[in-house]
Parts: C-alpha cells; structure tokens; sequence
C-alpha cells in the first residue's frame, strides 16, 4: 500500500499501452492466465468504456449505469440473432467494466457487483454456444474465457483501478462484503493486508 503523501499522478500518453501493461501485470499478479485474443479484447474493451460516450450511452437522465435488466428484455425481443449477440455482448462488456472499476461504488445499493458478475458471466456464456459463422466465430473462444474466469478478470481490472487508492481501515467492511459476496481473491489479499483474516459466513438470515 502507499501513503496518500507517496500517492502520484503519473501522465499517460496511450491508453491502449497502459491498459494492455497494466492488465499484464495484474494478471501476473493474480494468477491467472488468458489467451492473447481475450486479454486483447478486454484491453480493447477498456480503452473504449474509458470514454464516457460508450460506458454511459443510452442512459436516461438521472440513470447512473445503462440497466442490465433492460438490456437483457432488448435481447429477448432482438429481431434477428445478431441484433441479440450485439445487445449480449454489450450486457457483458458494461457487467465487466462496470464490476471492475466501480465495485466500491455500490456500497449500500439494492443492486451490488455480484450482480454485475452473475449478469455478464452469462451473457458471455450464452455467446460463447452461439452457433454463428465467419469472422465472428473466432470470439466464441474469447467469451467463453470470459465466462469462465469473469470474476478474475474483474479482480484484475480491479487492481488496475485501485492503483490510484489508498487502503485503510474504513474500507475493511466493504472488501468483506464484497468477499462475501463474490469469493474475490483479490478483496480477501487486501483484507490480510489490512490485518483481517476473512471467515465465510452465511448471508441469510433466520
């Protein structure tokens, strides 16, 4: 961890070379392994939501995030298989950055990151079986690895987003909850950071 006095802005000329650097050594640093098309697709994917216009498109005023409930029922009623891969595949893509960057952001909402996780892991899944031909054919690899590892790769992604934070006791909470919630090796490394050592417990209630 860094103190917030050794905490510095550092400049960045390409977004695509930072995020494909960063999401390297996130990997590294988690263990976990992706082929190179997922793990280009995923910097590809990072360097677009980056822009405000893709990440927040088609959001109605006062609307923090593009819903995933609604994307979902815009797949259902797709009038063609593309038009119901598209919509799919943009499910999956918000879930993943969303889950990645902003999972201290749903703190005390109805709706939490594992929500995100279980939404976008599915629809990736559901594209990866997606009988189609031609070029399109080659990302049924990339969604399938997403499907499967979604929860890693959000907690790398995660890792490149709290490269700018500073960790302390106020966040002890909220990374349980969201080890609780998720089995993040990434949120239960940080809590032993913090000198806590996690311990599953049920989430219902009698």
């Amino acid at each position: 961890m860094h103190s917030t006095a050794e905490a510095t802005l550092t400049p960045v000329s390409n977004l695509t070379e930072f995020f494909r650097d960063a999401l390297g050594e996130a990997l590294s640093h988690q263990h976990v392994s992706l082929d190179e098309h997922t793990a280009h697709y995923v910097v590809s994917l990072l360097t677009l939501y980056s822009r405000t216009e893709v990440s927040h498109g088609n959001t109605r005023p006062g609307q923090r995030w593009v819903s995933l409930a609604e994307l979902l029922a815009h797949a259902a009623d797709a009038r063609s298989p593309a038009e119901r891969d598209a919509t799919l595949q943009r499910l999956g893509d918000v879930s993943l950055f969303v889950a990645g960057f902003f999972a201290h952001g749903f703190e005390r909402r109805l709706v939490d990151v594992d929500y995100h996780v279980a939404m976008g892991g599915r629809a990736y899944s559901t594209l990866a079986s997606a009988n189609v031909s031609g070029p399109r054919r080659a990302l049924n690899g990339v969604f399938g690895e997403l499907a499967r590892k979604f929860q890693s790769v959000v907690d790398a992604i995660g890792e490149i987003s709290d490269s700018a934070r500073v960790w302390s006791s106020k966040d002890v909470l909220r990374l349980y909850e969201l080890w609780l919630k998720t089995g993040s090796p990434r949120a239960q490394g940080l809590l032993q950071q913090l000198g806590v050592a996690p311990v599953p417990v049920s989430l219902r209630t009698s």
